[in-house]
């Protein structure tokens, strides 16, 4: 950040849509199973652990996950097969009731019943003994729960206490017996069914295709619809939104050859990952299809593999927009009371303007041949008002740079965070901006920071040219004056955009010597990482790092320059250098011209 800074002439852009989170459907979840029994009957219950509130993961031989997250008013859950898991966390009191209620007990019997999103792990003391222990764990949207069970199939402990006012169908809590949800509607899908039975079930009641297949049969989800209806999403989308009665014969026979391929795969186990199609991944494989890269590694669990990567990405993805939306609300709220702030002390210091008018006054009451006692009161009054307001602009000015000062930084704040990718980071920016809005309070010390733990050192984007120059990349205030003041040496160039928040970046041209496509690359990056990268091109200002001077008493990162070069930078050009292939890291800049000067 530099200074003075302004956001004027700025635009934002819109982040990119991404489709909608898949649900772990009944067929998934049998894929899932279908690769667990092999590998993890019978073993050892090992430690069963929460190290955040979502997931719930426990050792039985490999780590299983459950994991939910609020989307739409309902809580979706997922599990997964992961290989390894850091054996962390204190545990909260699902995790040590588990630990407890299974320790020294062995995982020997896995069951999922019909098309219900309930699997039942059962433990004994040995494979062949009498079953002492059973975790029901039911994927039902809003109302998934996990319950532990004893020997007379009573609660022992469960994730979420089910009372009176959440269901009346089916409280449940610890001691209780434990019964199963209710019976689904619809009737079981079964290979023996023929066609014109089939076919009559769906066209019984007109409605849409997707409407008759979720209610007449059990088990069909959503994204199962989809993929049943075809492999392009558009196309299955406007089948299963057609009338029944408007299907065509064709329709119905496309539909029912991948009905009895889906029932097929179910009922041989014939599953395999598949990203992409219809909806976001499928798990069951159709007759003759391909073979994926999944099966290519047979030792491990592919379809677990793919799952855990896809529900743990889209888990971090909407922890990391649900802490950004809280960072943004309180950054906003921050900035608004600066700017109230700076408005109180500018028209305080508008006031000032005022004292030569008074003074006149004053002036105008003595200046008779005999004024009386009345006016000289009163013109005393006007000079000492006048004298006040005069004194008052010396402390009036250094508050409105101090106020201005933390706005520029509050600004830039907001975009570090709407340009971050990942949960460390946002932590490092909700820090600064807990500081920033501390409001000259004594910053609270960082968790687990004891008076001897040493400051870990700043980690910020490093980048290489197509020169093979080293490209640093500031990400928070912090990483700011890391790259500019401390780590620069003499030769480096700094790059920033001209009047506006954003990043601080380094080419360390004192490593060897700079050529234009190096400049271009680091004006671009500075453009693309600031708060006009919506723009299609962008003032970018290139100074040498020995001119750049730290403001006494400013923030971190906060630094004025003498002199400068101002460079025309394209944040769609860094934005395309960035996304290149991996191991491209040498490749030119694209469509990269001379750096432009104006």
């Amino acid at each position: 950040m530099t200074a003075p800074e302004t956001a004027a002439g700025t635009t934002s852009r819109a982040s990119p849509q991404r489709l909608p989170l898949q649900a772990l459907d009944v067929t998934s979840l049998k894929a899932v199973l279908a690769e667990w029994r092999p590998t993890l009957l019978p073993c050892r219950f090992e430690k069963a652990q929460q190290s955040a509130p979502t997931p719930c993961n426990w050792g039985c031989g490999r780590w299983i996950d459950v994991s939910g997250w609020r989307s739409a008013g309902r809580r979706r859950h997922r599990g997964c097969w992961r290989s390894s898991r850091p054996r962390i966390g204190a545990g909260s009191t699902l995790a040590q009731q588990l630990q407890h209620g299974l320790a020294g007990l062995a995982l020997v019997e896995l069951e999922q019943r019909g098309w219900e999103r309930v699997v039942e792990l059962r433990f004994a003391r040995r494979p062949g003994d009498p079953i002492s222990r059973t975790l029901v764990v039911e994927l039902m949207g809003r109302h998934s729960n996990v319950f532990l069970l004893d020997e007379q199939q009573r609660v022992i402990t469960l994730a979420r206490q089910v009372k009176e006012q959440h269901s009346r169908l089916r409280p449940i809590g610890t001691g209780d017996a434990y019964g199963p949800p209710p019976s689904l509607q619809g009737h079981s899908p079964s290979l023996e069914e023929p066609f014109p039975r089939w076919r009559g079930r769906l066209s019984l009641v007109p409605m849409t295709l997707g409407q008759a297949l979720r209610e007449a049969y059990q088990g069909i989800s959503p994204a199962l619809a989809l993929q049943l209806a075809g492999d392009q999403p558009e196309v299955s989308r406007a089948l299963l939104e057609q009338p029944v009665a408007a299907l065509d014969e064709p329709q119905w026979e496309q539909l029912w050859r991948r009905w009895q391929r889906w029932l097929r795969a179910v009922a041989t186990g014939d599953f395999q990952f598949t990203p992409g199609g219809a909806c976001a991944f499928r798990c069951w494989k159709e007759a003759g299809a391909a073979t994926s890269d999944c099966e290519a590694h047979p030792a491990g669990l592919p379809i677990n593999g793919a799952l855990s990567r896809y529900y743990s990405g889209e888990l971090n993805r909407r922890l990391l927009a649900e802490r950004q939306g809280g960072l943004r609300q309180r950054g906003n709220q921050a900035i608004e009371r600066e700017r109230r702030l700076l408005q109180q002390q500018e028209q305080l210091l508008a006031r000032v303007e005022d004292s030569d008018g008074l003074q006149e006054r004053a002036h105008a009451l003595l200046s008779g041949q005999a004024p009386r006692r009345e006016q000289i009161d009163e013109a005393q009054r006007l000079y000492r008002q006048a004298r006040k307001l005069r004194r008052s602009q010396a402390a009036i000015t250094p508050r409105i740079a101090h106020h201005r000062e933390r706005l520029e930084r509050l600004e830039a704040s907001l975009t570090f965070m709407e340009q971050a990718d990942d949960l460390a980071q946002l932590e490092t920016l909700e820090a600064e901006l807990q500081e920033l809005s501390a409001e000259g309070r004594k910053p609270k010390r960082p968790l687990g920071g004891g008076a001897n733990s040493a400051p870990v050192p700043p980690q910020p984007l490093e980048l290489r040219s197509g020169g093979g120059l080293r490209v640093q990349v500031g990400r928070n205030h912090r990483q700011n004056e890391w790259i500019s003041l401390r780590q620069a040496r003499r030769g480096d160039l700094w790059f920033h955009a001209q009047e506006c928040p954003g990043s601080h970046v380094v080419l360390k041209s004192s490593e060897a010597p700079a050529q234009d496509d190096d400049l271009q690359l680091a004006a671009d990056l500075a453009a693309h990482f600031s708060r006009a990268r919506g723009n299609g091109r962008v003032a970018v200002v290139m100074v040498p790092t020995d001119q750049l001077q730290r403001i006494p008493g400013a923030g971190a990162g906060t630094v004025r320059h003498r002199g400068g070069e101002q460079l025309w930078a394209d944040p769609g050009r860094a934005a395309a250098w960035l996304s290149r292939p991996a191991g491209g890291s040498g490749a030119p800049v694209p469509s990269l011209e001379p750096a432009q000067r104006p």
